[in-house]
């Protein structure tokens, strides 16, 4: 009995003796709810602000700063917190910007085109199609999907004929439409469908 005591104790010094700090990684912040945040940071990340203004000035400063990774946090935390604002599809393109940067340009295009379902009176509608545009044609050059979003694996031209015509059906009579549709025929050829 007294050796089942001393290991009962001694194993609970040794589990006080262990974890000085143990962060919790949802913290809950008032106004807010229960937010993620991510291990070695302290909380108190620098891209949340308590306007919508004010949070898409971080996620402008920070994408200039080339910090991508805070950059799409705050615009995303600007997109779920202010849906209505007016700065939510500014924030929505700089989520879309940020993968594109990255290189992520199949979830590039996917974020442009929410963007344009979400939004679709934005200012710069045809900046965004000329964008997803030129995605598509780096996916006709050749540029390969990614498996999970990271392993380059395949090229596939019907995925890209796919992204042609969501830009046709985004902007029909744009500039870069009648491109797209003449890109069509040439993913066609490369698969060799007369």
């Amino acid at each position: 009995m007294k050796v089942r005591i001393f290991q009962v104790l001694l194993g609970a010094l040794v589990l006080m003796l262990l974890p000085n700090e143990s962060p919790a990684p949802l913290i809950y912040r008032a106004g807010e709810g229960w937010v993620y945040v991510r291990a070695g940071t302290d909380g108190k990340d620098d891209v949340f602000a308590k306007r919508a203004q004010e949070q898409l000035d971080i996620v402008q400063t920070t994408f200039k700063a080339k910090d991508y990774d805070a950059a799409q946090r705050a615009a995303r935390r600007l997109v779920k917190k202010w849906p209505l604002s007016d700065y939510a599809p500014a924030a929505q393109y700089y989520i879309a910007r940020t993968y594109e940067e990255e290189g992520r340009d199949e979830r590039a295009f996917k974020e442009y085109q929410n963007l344009l379902e979400k939004y679709p009176k934005i200012e710069n509608y045809e900046e965004v199609l000329k964008r997803q545009y030129e995605i598509a044609n780096r996916f006709l050059a050749g540029k390969r999907f990614k498996i999970f979003g990271v392993i380059p694996l395949y090229r596939s031209m019907e995925k890209t004929v796919k992204m042609y015509e969501k830009v046709i059906k985004n902007g029909p009579y744009s500039e870069v439409a009648a491109r797209s549709q003449l890109n069509i025929g040439e993913a066609n050829e490369k698969q060799k469908e007369f």
